[in-house]
């Protein structure tokens, strides 16, 4: 069987840093009350910058540290909850278009929220192991301050802006070894961005109450999240054998730093086998998770060959875990 590999990462941050302290200014909050509850102290607002801009930034960066020429791309698939347009066209064409991919290319876009990067691993990696595809271009990229409002103290103070893109490809090693995705739309009301669609179409009553604004319940998220995650990271473990200490870098969805301790926890991950980025950008939604392990990169604690474990929990509700070893050159090996 044909094995699919990630053999990139990189990511893309936004200049502007919004902080703690600029955001007391802003709303009732505090840098004390904001780092006690999530461990945030500060996120990257785009300004000038759209998600396709984000998204394309980060691409670049990810063909190159690959090998791969752009025209040797044949897909590119983007995750976002933040998109350049409502419906069309998808911000995976305009990235291609921007990073002048091959006419013709298979673009599109996935929403699954928070776990967008770990759903665009598995498809990436169906493409590929099926044959249907070689070189799979994959991005996450998020300007959720576009749907943000910033007098609710309860959403603004989580989210900031980025992006992060890898390349997944035929390889015959340092392969994804497993990856499982899961939904429950039961729980969509809890997390949620109303309007506009066909359920609230644009209108001055949309604007009016702010529907066109993401909505949270923030406890009842927080309680599912953890249970949620610790299960599904325990059975992809199981299933393939691997004990928590076998693990070089355990990367989760960067949403709340007392979310990713109660895993660690429950997981008995040491410190140093943990990737931990909230602090500096926040939850980033679909880019948090390559952010994280492009900084994990750039540090030098990601290598080729790393065992890594990856798990995110987002809106819909969806959730997902992936497990694989790490393709690409060694970050000071790059030319």
């Amino acid at each position: 069987m044909n094995k699919a590999s990630l053999i990139s990462i990189a990511s893309y941050v936004p200049s502007k840093v919004l902080s703690n302290y600029d955001l007391e200014k802003i709303v009732d909050t505090s840098d004390e009350w904001i780092t006690k509850r999530t461990g945030i102290k500060e996120r990257h607002i785009a300004q000038n910058e759209i998600t396709s801009d984000l998204g394309t930034k980060a691409a670049r960066v990810a063909i190159r540290r690959s090998g791969l020429k752009e025209s040797e791309i044949d897909a590119i698939i983007c995750a976002t909850l933040s998109p350049d347009h409502f419906c069309m066209p998808s911000t995976a064409t305009k990235i291609a278009k921007n990073l002048e991919l091959n006419p013709g290319i298979m673009a599109f876009d996935i929403s699954a929220a928070c776990t967008g990067f770990i759903y665009l691993l598995e498809l990436a990696k169906s493409l590929v192991q099926s044959g249907i595809k070689k070189n799979v271009l994959i991005v996450g990229a998020e300007k959720v301050s576009s749907i943000i409002d910033y007098t609710d103290r309860s959403t603004c103070i989580l989210f900031g802006d980025g992006a992060g893109a890898g390349v997944v490809s035929l390889s015959d090693e340092n392969e994804i070894i497993d990856t499982h995705t899961a939904s429950d739309g039961r729980y969509g009301e809890l997390l949620i961005t109303p309007a506009p669609g066909s359920l609230y179409p644009s209108s001055q009553e949309v604007l009016d109450k702010k529907l066109n604004f993401l909505k949270m319940s923030g406890n009842e998220v927080f309680k599912i999240a953890v249970q949620t995650l610790t299960k599904d990271v325990l059975e992809i473990m199981q299933k393939n054998k691997i004990a928590s200490e076998e693990i070089d870098l355990f990367i989760p969805h960067q949403a709340n730093l007392r979310i990713i301790e109660a895993v660690k926890q429950r997981l008995d991950f040491k410190d140093e086998q943990c990737v931990v980025t909230i602090h500096k950008y926040g939850n980033t939604s679909s880019a948090s998770i390559p952010m994280a392990m492009n900084d994990a990169y750039e540090d030098g604690r990601l290598k080729n060959g790393s065992l890594i474990l990856l798990d995110a929990f987002g809106g819909g509700f969806t959730w997902g875990s992936a497990l694989l070893k790490f393709g690409g050159k060694d970050f000071k090996d790059l030319e």
